[in-house]
Formats: structure tokens, C-alpha cells, sequence
């Protein structure tokens, strides 16, 4: 059986409810947990080895091309790489912690390596993506090939 020891839980009723917390700590017991039962024989999970987090996306599909678009608020240019494998597309990097001069006493923004993978249809043109970082919003614009735009048809009588 596992040892594991007792939330702490608050005395006072004046105190607001922070879901987000309880969720914390849910999943620092299930770490926790997957650590005790796999740990001793040296198993890491490959996903959590390779990446740290997954920032949220957008994805939307135009006539002529598919456009990504991740959060990553603080994130610098040369800390993102972003290649385009086959038909799929892999967004990886670091936020690096910023230097602080106090006492943190909460911490809710993701910080260490992140990556983020999508399979994309065949038909890209990977020659003409295109990427852009403005206000904490990374953009990746992959153009479809020539022969996997959508066009109208005609009808003749």
C-alpha cells in the first residue's frame, strides 16, 4: 500500500473556494502516485520525458491554407522551433522563469519545455509556411498545395 499523507485542508469558512488549487493537487497525487507504483523499476512516461506542457491552440482552415495559432505569452523568438515533418507539424521550445526579486507565492503560468504536435492532410506546400511571434501569439500560416485547394465548379447546361 502507498503512503500518502492527508490533504491539508482550511479551517475558515471566510476563505473563497480555488478550484484550480484542488485540481493542483489532484494531479500532484496522481504524479505522485504513478511515481510509487512505476518509479522503482525506472519507467518514465515517454510523453512527459519529451515535453512538459502543451500551450493552448487555435487551428483554422482557409481555402488556401491552415493557420495555427499558440499562446505562449513571454516566450522569445530564438526559444521557439517549429518543423514541418511529412504532413506534420511540431512546435516545441522552452519558457524560461523570469528572475524574481521577492517571494513567489503563486505560480500559474507554465514555465520549463513545452511542445505541441498536429498532423496536418498531405496536400501542404511546405516551401511557403510562414511563422510570426506578436504579442505573445505564435502564427503559423502552411499553405495547401496547388492541387488540394478547394474550387467552385461550374455547371454548363
Amino acid at each position: 500500500m502507498s503512503q500518502t499523507l492527508p490533504e491539508r485542508r482550511r479551517t475558515s469558512a471566510t476563505e473563497r473556494w480555488e478550484p484550480m488549487s484542488e485540481l493542483d493537487q489532484m494531479s500532484e497525487r496522481m504524479r505522485r502516485f504513478l511515481d510509487q507504483t512505476f518509479g522503482a523499476f525506472g519507467w518514465t512516461p515517454p510523453l512527459i520525458e519529451r515535453a512538459g506542457w502543451s500551450p493552448p491552440v487555435d487551428l483554422e482552415e482557409l481555402d488556401d491554407a491552415y493557420v495555427v495559432e499558440a499562446d505562449l505569452p513571454g516566450v522569445k523568438r530564438e526559444d521557439i522551433d517549429i518543423e514541418l515533418i511529412g504532413s506534420e507539424l511540431a512546435i516545441t521550445g522552452e519558457a524560461r522563469e523570469q528572475q524574481r526579486q521577492g517571494t513567489l507565492r503563486r505560480q500559474a503560468r507554465r514555465t520549463g519545455r513545452f511542445e505541441y504536435r498536429l498532423s496536418l492532410p498531405t496536400h501542404v506546400d511546405p516551401e511557403k509556411v510562414e511563422a510570426n511571434l506578436a504579442d505573445g501569439v505564435l502564427k503559423v500560416r502552411v499553405p495547401k498545395a496547388e492541387k488540394a485547394q478547394r474550387r467552385r465548379i461550374e455547371i454548363k447546361s
